[in-house]
């Protein structure tokens, strides 16, 4: 199996199924990109991502914002 840190994945985006406590590299990359920014997220520093979404946040801001715009209406119909 390769490592997913590994050089020869420099600059490449991974692929990766993001779990409830924790995510499989299914290809390997250097990092994942934000679903709210944009940002490039290496694969190291990624702490905040939804399993339900399928979605990585480069911070708890940027996971709040998308719970905010998805999973609040749901939670709280009208508002």
């Amino acid at each position: 199996m390769m490592n997913p840190f590994s050089k020869n994945t420099s600059g490449k985006q991974a692929e990766v199924r993001y779990l409830d406590s924790d995510f499989q590299v299914l290809s390997p990359g250097s990092h994942v990109l934000c679903a709210v920014t944009g940002t490039a997220i290496p694969l190291e520093e990624l702490k905040y991502w939804s399993a339900t979404r399928q979605e990585a946040y480069v911070d708890a801001h940027a996971a709040t914002q998308r719970y905010q715009e998805t999973d609040a209406r749901i939670d709280h119909p009208g508002t």
